[in-house]
């Protein structure tokens, strides 16, 4: 069936977030939650979608489809609900006043609407006790991880009647329409990654007094250098609320017989009101501009110690492989605190894996989804080894758990997986997903550079990869970048994708390590040439004979920007932070990227008659000097960096097939733009933006070099100083390249060049 229209029953926390979810997913949405006892009864409703238009980072991609959710509430607006494919009901966690909105909802919905649940650990079974047999067989569990925006994962479970269609309507759907990343989930407490995932984060706390650490270096361990978020585990309790933690841990233990009891000393601060960063405080406090920690003997703070160790610090730059084979030889407590926890934890893994998920692969996926981890516990294991693990539980007193006995050398070989029945067979990629590693692996790629590799997606398609450090476009990429674009030409192939499988960065832009250089060995001619060798990839992305597709994702900074300005499309992932950001370091875009926007901009304008071009150009300037990033890629659509014609996938899992397809729509027939002119503005233009800039100096806004940076960004964009006047592309990237070069000269721009390099972070100068 299709979903066009969804109901979301209770305006908390997750209801309104899942409503902000599917409204950015463009989806009408009707939020009802009890009605006030006075005034607007639709008032809580209300509240909870203006809460998610407040919240940071935002719930809504563009704040604009908040339009999209009508509240109303339970009394008044039940019918509402009749409209709707979907209901997901997110109230109260207990399950007579679920099942008595149930018997409600049963009176009202359509037939073949589908009911979900958001629970995160009541028995379906017990849920739909009572409810007519068709109710039944269209009701699951839909289990959303929080905030739902941001979290991938999405549990499916299904209910003892839960028709086959339900559930491929429910996961398509998820994946599809809302970008989440769908696991089966057997209907237990706790579901996959809870039932997991608190029993690791509540194992930590416990460890921290076993082996005398304190909370920064528990955090220190269980954090990157393992592979876990930077909020490891402390940081992430804060986030999550104390109260909320305690709550989910004694109903696991309520509902397992299991023990996840939270430390007393934690009680202790529950009851003190020290919840985590809703209430000010809990294990960390922010005091002034400072980061205080707990003392867990005072239960005092005290300003953050930075944790000294030689050896953490080279664990967390190491590849992950790397990091569990050093991990093994870690000495000192630290070593050893972090080989226990990952015994004890991979052991409770195994044993509660059957009865949790219907396979492995769903277990690492529902970690690496829902805890952002970088693999999942089993990949992990593998890191470790078998033998490891069979020698540590052992010296931990533990029995071997029967999955483990039944695995050979590994959990994962030769691209099978293995089953919870002790037998090896294929592993199931993600449905739809294209993985370059995998193509790779198989020999399906046409060359492999340290920085760069061209893989075939198949059907003609090709699709260049970015590999080096951040993806910055280096030499290297560059080189890679010309063969790819003459081997797909003489290969007569579809056309190209630009993409890769980084899950946060298609690419932080040039590399400014190399320009550094370059300028202080005084090579100029060299850098000449490849500030115009960069500018010509761009142009050759537009000029080839076929088309060309850019995959942008997460951050896209500066010429990951400019190559994605020139692509015949661009099929971006939701989740899209892409800007020109070279005024940070002194510079202007020199890809192409300043031309393209004035460009664009320009002719934006352009059919209508009594339009003044200087609008343009003012638009483009703001954008850059203010170095603007989008904040989604409905964003960057408002902004300009997407067309109208530029497709956005939802699920990033997704978004090279996208992107593949897109090709494959556009080769049929396919020939390149043909070069475009453009009324440039000149000096009255550039008087203007001149007077803009230095009237922000009066004010204090910016410094006299950023004064000068202004003026040069304004000097391309009007064409440069002298009556108005038809340009071409190239005149504009003559001025741009001049200017780029300009800078690259000054002493200013070289100390915000060394500054990022140094530090991460811009310098204002």
């Amino acid at each position: 069936m299709r979903i066009r229209r969804i109901g979301i029953v209770g305006a908390g926390t997750m209801g309104a977030g899942i409503a902000a979810l599917s409204a950015s997913a463009g989806l009408p949405v009707v939020l009802l939650d009890i009605p006030a006892s006075d005034g607007d009864a639709s008032a809580p409703a209300r509240k909870g979608l203006e809460r998610q238009l407040k919240v940071r980072p935002a719930a809504f991609m563009d704040p604009d489809r908040a339009s999209l959710v009508r509240a109303g509430n339970t009394r008044d607006d039940l019918h509402l609900l009749a409209e709707c494919d979907l209901v997901i009901e997110a109230i109260i966690e207990q399950a007579q006043p679920k099942r008595d909105l149930y018997e409600r909802l049963e009176q009202v919905l359509k037939p073949g609407a589908i009911v979900a649940t958001n629970t995160s650990g009541i028995p379906m079974k017990t849920l739909v006790e009572g409810r007519r047999k068709d109710f039944r067989e269209r009701f699951l569990g839909m289990h959303f991880f929080n905030p739902p925006r941001y979290l991938h994962l999405l549990e499916i479970i299904a209910a003892p009647e839960t028709t086959a269609e339900t559930l491929t309507a429910a996961r398509q759907f998820s994946e599809r329409i809302l970008g989440k990343g769908t696991i089966r989930a057997k209907d237990v407490p706790g579901f996959v990654a809870n039932r997991l995932g608190v029993y690791g984060m509540v194992l930590a706390l416990r460890m921290l007094d076993e082996f005398d650490l304190s909370i920064d270096e528990v955090d220190a361990l269980t954090g990157p250098a393992l592979g876990r978020a930077k909020s490891a585990t402390f940081r992430t309790a804060d986030l999550t609320g104390l109260d909320v933690l305690n709550h989910v841990a004694q109903e696991l233990t309520t509902a397992t017989g299991e023990d996840f009891a939270l430390p007393g000393w934690v009680q202790q601060l529950i009851t003190r009101g020290d919840l985590g960063e809703k209430s000010g405080g809990g294990f960390y406090r922010k005091v002034g501009k400072d980061i205080h920690t707990l003392d867990r003997k005072s239960l005092e703070y005290a300003p953050q110690q930075k944790v000294d160790s030689k050896e953490l610090a080279a664990l967390s730059r190491m590849p992950l492989v790397e990091r569990f084979e050093a991990v093994k030889g870690l000495p000192g407590k630290y070593g050893e605190f972090a080989r226990s926890y990952l015994l004890r934890l991979s052991h409770f893994v195994l044993e509660r894996t059957p009865h949790v998920a219907y396979d492995i692969p769903s277990v690492d996926r529902g970690m690496e989804w829902g805890y952002a981890w970088e693999a999942g516990p089993f990949r992990q294991m593998d890191m470790l080894g078998v033998d490891f693990l069979r020698t540590g539980f052992a010296k931990e007193g533990l029995r071997e758990p029967a999955l483990l006995q039944r695995a050979k050398a590994s959990f994962y070989a030769d691209g099978q997986v293995l089953g919870l029945d002790g037998t090896y067979a294929p592993l199931e990629p993600v449905a739809g997903a294209i993985v370059l590693a995998e193509r790779r692996t198989a020999g399906r790629a046409h060359f492999e550079t340290d920085d760069a590799a061209l893989v075939d997606l198949g059907d003609g398609v090709a699709c260049l990869e970015f590999r080096s450090k951040m993806n910055t476009l280096g030499a290297g990429v560059i080189d890679a970048l010309q063969r790819a674009l003459t081997l797909v030409d003489d290969k007569g192939m579809a056309g190209l994708v630009i993409g890769n499988d980084d899950p946060r960065t298609f690419t932080a832009g040039a590399d400014l390590g190399m320009v550094a250089g370059l300028v202080q060995r005084g090579e100029w001619k060299k850098l000449e040439v490849a500030v115009a060798t960069f500018q010509q990839c761009s142009m050759s992305l537009r000029s080839s004979p076929f088309p060309v597709v850019v995959a942008p994702f997460g951050l896209t900074l500066g010429g990951g920007c400019e190559f994605s300005l020139h692509a015949d499309m661009i099929q971006a992932h939701a989740e899209l932070y892409i800007g020109l950001v070279e005024v940070g370091v002194g510079l202007i875009p020199g890809g192409g990227g300043t031309k393209e926007l004035m460009f664009r901009y320009t002719r934006d304008l352009a059919p209508y008659d009594e339009a003044d071009p200087f609008e343009g150009v003012k638009r483009a300037f703001k954008l850059i000097a203010m170095a603007t990033t989008s904040t989604s890629a409905l964003d960057a659509r408002k902004l300009g960096f997407l067309r109208e014609r530029d497709r956005i996938s939802m699920n990033r899992d997704l978004l090279l097939a996208d992107a593949k397809q897109r090709v494959l729509d556009l080769a049929p027939g396919y020939v390149a733009p043909t070069p475009q002119t453009v009324m440039a503005t000149g000096s009255e233009g550039l008087g203007n933006l001149e007077y803009a800039g230095w009237a922000m100096r009066e004010g204090g806004q910016i410094t006299d070099f950023e004064v000068k940076l202004a003026y040069e960004v304004a000097y391309v964009l009007c064409g440069g100083d002298g009556p108005p006047r038809a340009v071409t592309e190239q005149d504009i990237l003559d001025l741009e390249r001049d200017a780029f070069l300009r800078l690259l000269g000054t002493k200013e721009t070289q100390e915000r060049i060394g500054h990022m390099l140094k530090t991460g972070k811009p310098l204002r100068n």
